[in-house]
């Protein structure tokens, strides 16, 4: 390797492809899907729509949107054989699952050996309505409910929730879980979407793609952090008075010892999709009759900005917004994959269509070469 070509740990400010799906600029908080600000999404888009915008790159019309609205609802039926397999899995944890089923939706997709782009443009949208299901369906057999068949008349983010509840939501959760889809669709080349188009790259199927973004998800350095927010704030006790949280929130950061949910690879001010679901954890709070856990979040969020000048990041919020939901917390992270399964197909789709075989080169660190060979009796 030449001197130049020396590598960077983690491939930080590494420009490894060219995108036309997620805009991001860390300097000035700015996230935009194919040119759309993130805020005009979260105010205004369904989940469907960002859908549409991120394998299409423009907004659907009414009629367009409504195809594939229809095009989820009838994927998010279930084939037996995999509600069979949900029953047999051994393993409790979510991401686990989720991992393996998905892999085992491509067994039973009716396009499973047809490579082109229309049918791998049809096998995202299944794979976006399957998602959905098998997270809601394995939460609710976790809690010891039986499946419950979607509702083709309702939006994505309802059917998520009724699915898992056997409850028809609320319009204020309906809309949280919107906006919370919405603002988890993509994030550009985030350690799972690579991984994905490094899958895709090698003409792998779109379930493969998919399973090696769900496996990279699963490592807590990627997803997870929404999860240990809220153990974190049911640590320090719905009711504890604000010198018992400050007192735990300092003690953390007197130890060096991370605070969940702050700080950001790309972002050097405020996540903007923390902005949305900061407003919707406050909101869902006040519905509920307390905002015990929104003012907890608060809180700690003033002492880390004061005393380690860092901002929340998407976790943040979203757990105090899923726990006020009665969302369980082991369902956090394959909730995620619920989301950016819209993100990682549009990039596997858009891997497919100017395709080259994703091969980097490494810096070698390793003895100097050539080394003598010695003989096993001289060892």
């Amino acid at each position: 390797m030449t001197a130049d070509a020396k590598a960077k740990a983690g491939l930080e400010d590494v420009v490894a492809t060219s995108s036309r799906i997620c805009y991001l600029d860390g300097d000035q908080g700015v996230l935009a899907y194919c040119g759309h600000d993130i805020h005009d999404l979260a105010r205004h888009a369904t989940f469907e729509e960002t859908c549409y915008l991120l394998w299409h790159a423009r907004l659907p019309t009414r009629a367009e949107l409504g195809d594939l609205q229809s095009q989820l609802a009838a994927a998010r039926v279930l084939p037996e054989a995999i509600l069979r397999l949900m029953k047999m899995l051994p393993s409790s944890d979510g991401m686990d699952a989720l991992r393996t089923l998905t892999s085992a939706l491509g067994h039973y997709d009716p396009e499973a050996s047809d490579a082109s782009a229309q049918a791998s443009y049809r096998k995202a949208v299944r794979l976006t309505g399957q998602l959905a299901s098998l997270v809601a369906t394995w939460g609710r057999m976790q809690q010891g409910g039986g499946p419950v068949a979607p509702d083709p008349a309702m939006g994505h983010a309802a059917s998520f929730l009724y699915m898992l509840t056997g409850e028809r939501p609320d319009p204020t959760a309906v809309r949280a879980m919107d906006v919370a889809l919405t603002l988890h669709a993509d994030h550009e080349l985030n350690a799972s979407t690579f991984a994905a188009r490094v899958a895709a790259a090698t003409l792998t199927d779109i379930h493969s793609a998919v399973v090696a973004g769900i496996g990279t998800l699963k490592g807590p350095l990627h997803g997870g952090a929404n999860a240990e927010v809220m153990k974190m704030l049911i640590d320090i006790g719905e009711d504890a008075p604000p010198e018992r949280i400050d007192a735990y929130v300092r003690g953390k950061l007197a130890r060096k010892e991370k605070i969940p949910g702050f700080g950001h690879r790309v972002y050097n001010t405020e996540d903007p999709r923390a902005t949305h679901l900061r407003q919707m954890s406050k909101a869902l709070g006040q519905q509920a009759g307390s905002t015990a856990w929104f003012d907890m979040s608060e809180r700690i969020e003033a002492i880390v900005k004061a005393e380690k000048k860092l901002y929340p990041n998407v976790d943040f919020y979203s757990a105090s917004t899923y726990y006020t939901m009665g969302i369980a917390i082991d369902l956090y992270t394959p909730i995620f994959a619920v989301s950016r399964i819209s993100g990682w197909t549009a990039h596997i789709l858009e891997q497919y269509a100017n395709n080259r075989l994703i091969r980097p080169r490494a810096d070698y660190t390793g003895p100097a070469y050539p080394q003598a060979w010695v003989g096993v009796e001289g060892r």
